[in-house]
């Protein structure tokens, strides 16, 4: 789920995701679904140009964005090779599975919002930003993963409500929170971000996930210190801070 720039650390300290010893050049990561165009989501696509083809799913906003603003589908097509999936949004449909194994399913939910800062010229073809919805075949056990949610639409409340595992934006606990740090700073409303203090964190208390967890968090914000009263509102609504590493089972 999205490819951050520091893709390259993820794999060396994740056994799961690291190439096999059996040919120089090759990885287990198979492909990619990206909920935007950010920079820190699809960076790291550039460090898997020398594995085998991968699979990437995005709008055909973002994919316009990144092939005009970035070179990134010219860069690929010359190492590895992409195949570019538009991802489904009024049904689940099967991710494509290359292992033999029963698919998850999955859709896309379309989110509001703008193109990253560094685009001038907007193109057309959906949703700039999504969440993602998956089911299991076997359990039916649903997870959504939202790291960047401007306005909680019906779609996006509807999904909440019945998903057993929640990964929500946390990237900002108050509006202002940058402003602290930099008087000419946006608020959080302007970068596309619902807080968690005005806002997601009382939804999120509400819900019936077994698991919810905030992810996509600015070092800025104060739940990352252990002991701040921050931490503690989150944790006492029964919501868990993401940290590296972090599994679950449904």
């Amino acid at each position: 789920m999205n490819a951050s720039p520091d893709l390259s650390r993820q794999i060396e300290v994740t056994p799961a995701l690291q190439p096999s010893l059996d040919s120089p050049r090759n990885s287990p990561i198979q492909g990619a679904l990206l909920t935007n165009a950010d920079l820190d989501h699809v960076l790291g696509l550039f460090s898997l140009r020398e594995g085998g083809p991968l699979d990437i799913y995005a709008t055909e906003a973002v994919r316009q964005t990144l092939a005009r603003c970035l070179g990134l589908k010219a860069v690929l097509d010359v190492f590895c090779g992409a195949t570019w999936h538009e991802p489904p949004t009024n049904k689940f449909l099967p991710l494509e599975n290359s292992d033999g194994r029963r698919a998850l399913l999955y859709r896309a939910i379309a989110l509001a919002s703008k193109p990253p800062p560094y685009v001038r010229d907007i193109g057309k073809g959906g949703p700039h930003s999504v969440a993602y919805q998956f089911a299991a075949p076997q359990s039916g056990k649903r997870l959504l993963v939202a790291p960047d949610v401007g306005v909680l639409n019906d779609e996006l409340r509807h999904a909440l409500a019945n998903s057993d595992a929640i990964l929500f934006d946390g990237t900002f606990w108050s509006t202002d929170e940058l402003l602290r740090f930099k008087p000419t700073a946006p608020s959080a409303k302007e970068m596309g971000h619902v807080t968690i203090k005005e806002g997601s964190l009382e939804l999120l208390q509400k819900m019936p996930a077994q698991h919810k967890i905030y992810i996509h968090i600015n070092n800025t914000n104060p739940i990352l210190s252990p002991g701040s009263p921050e931490r503690a509102q989150v944790e006492a609504a029964g919501v868990m801070i993401g940290f590296d590493g972090l599994e679950f089972e449904l």
